[in-house]
């Protein structure tokens, strides 16, 4: 029985964010959630950019082939990619995505899967996890140190372990599924997982409403959730297309709808652009391979071919090379994540944060940057806790926003609280990310004293995570 998708794609820049940093995907052949990270400069480009590179492959051409190497390959090229726009650009250093994607041929798929991104397959009134997060948490899972619900409020959630990054080593985990009528197939950005129940979403599932109805359902439960991060979402479903008129239009959402529109209505291809855009992306590979092509008969006819010396001098050399990019990954982490900030407290002030909440032995990734007049006792309960676990930002603008808000809610708090009225304890619509630590050297602003810390250190994550 001939089968195909019914497909729908979703995203939305979510409670705090000025700008999505998100890219999703979903055509006749192929599903693809990819959540940028890296700041303005770079999320949103990482993650366009992948999508830019496996847009092709939603097409008939490509449908009888190996669709494992085939997804296998082009992630490897997108990746590719990110190196080359980095190495232009050194202000893009430190970008990133997740990459969950899917490939269909016939009632065959691949499934290519890098990061905490997500698939899920809802099938016999079940919902599965497809995937395996690449994150410290996982790992921790694994080794039996926590449990699954210990992992969903765990102070490291937000580090991943494998992302793309431009550099080589960047390889997805790849596997092929069978697919059989009625299997409905979920990708999603942790904008999603992160605040919605997967309880909550097996139900929206089981509803069995069109693929458009049940993610624009699930996004909007993530924002009334108040997620702060962006979130996306791909819903597909396993039709006979003997029986049904699938789509054949394709949807793209987040940063590679180039940028033009918010919320979470898809921006279509149609077929005339694809095609158009398929006949631009074959011929420059095509003179690219001439040209390479004549550059070795000519380094053959000057040189001759190369001695066993001259390739024990590439391999010395691609060892250095080897040895550098690990220095440089280190050196990269550290000037990323003083890119970074969040809002907690110092000695009882809501206080900005530049950098990661980390402490290792002797050495602290983040500094006050900025106390507030803001006093953390004036908030009601639900903000007080959040600020508690350090809300974080890409960005300092839109720190210096939270603390505007919580500046407001501070003052009608103490406004109710003087006329004897309880302030509100119930779960307000302030962002929830990642981890409490020892605040460290004293502000540059405000009091030059730092007290104790209350809340103790917490375990490192392992080298080479990032967070978003």
């Amino acid at each position: 029985m001939p089968t195909a998708f019914n497909y729908a794609a979703r995203s939305d820049t979510g409670m705090v964010r000025s700008d999505n940093q998100d890219s999703g995907y979903a055509g006749p052949h192929l599903l693809v959630v990819a959540d940028g990270m890296g700041g303005h400069a770079g999320g949103d480009l990482a993650s366009a950019a992948v999508i830019a590179e496996l847009f092709e492959l939603d097409d008939d051409a490509y449908s009888g082939g190996e669709t494992a190497k085939l997804l296998a390959d082009r992630i490897a090229r997108a990746n590719a990619e990110l190196g080359r726009l980095i190495s232009d650009d050194n202000k893009l250093d430190g970008m990133g995505t997740t990459v969950t994607a899917i490939l269909r041929s016939r009632n065959t798929l691949a499934l290519a899967h890098i990061g905490d991104s997500r698939g899920y397959l809802f099938r016999d009134n079940e919902l599965t996890q497809i995937t395996r997060d690449h994150s410290f948490v996982q790992a921790l899972i694994d080794e039996g140190r926590i449990t699954e619900e210990e992992a969903a409020t765990h102070p490291h959630r937000s580090f991943v372990t494998r992302v793309l990054t431009g550099h080589e080593g960047d390889d997805p985990d790849v596997v092929v599924r069978q697919t059989r009528e009625g299997d409905r197939y979920l990708l999603c950005s942790d904008g999603l997982t992160g605040f919605v129940a997967l309880d909550t979403i097996r139900d929206v599932l089981a509803d069995r409403d069109s693929p458009g109805v049940t993610a624009d359902r699930l996004v909007q439960l993530s924002l009334r959730a108040g997620a702060p991060d962006n979130v996306t979402v791909v819903i597909a479903d396993v039709v006979d297309v003997t029986s049904t008129s699938p789509p054949t239009q394709p949807q793209i959402v987040g940063a590679a709808a180039v940028r033009r529109r918010k919320g979470t209505r898809p921006i279509p291809i149609t077929p005339a652009q694809k095609a158009a855009a398929l006949a631009a992306a074959a011929s420059p590979s095509d003179e690219d391979d001439d040209e390479e092509e004549a550059r070795e008969r000519i380094r053959l006819a000057e040189e001759g071919p190369r001695s066993p010396m001259r390739s024990m001098g590439v391999v010395i050399g691609a060892l250095a090379l080897l040895l550098t990019a690990a220095v440089g990954g280190v050196i990269a982490g550290y000037q990323w994540s003083q890119r970074q900030f969040y809002v907690g407290n110092y000695q009882g002030n809501v206080t900005i944060y530049q950098g990661i909440p980390l402490t290792f032995p002797g050495v602290s990734l983040s500094e006050p940057l900025h106390v507030s007049e803001v006093k953390v006792n004036d908030l009601p309960d639900f903000p007080r806790s959040k600020v508690a676990e350090n809300v974080t930002f890409d960005n300092r603008e839109d720190a210096d926003k939270l603390v505007g808000d919580l500046r407001g809610r501070a003052a009608e708090c103490r406004a109710l609280r003087a006329r004897g009225t309880p302030c509100g304890t119930g779960p307000e619509s302030t962002p929830t990310t990642t981890p409490t630590t020892t605040p460290p050297t004293s502000p540059t602003t405000g009091s030059t004293t730092p007290a104790t810390p209350a809340t103790p250190p917490v375990s490192p994550a392992p080298t080479g995570a990032s967070s978003r």
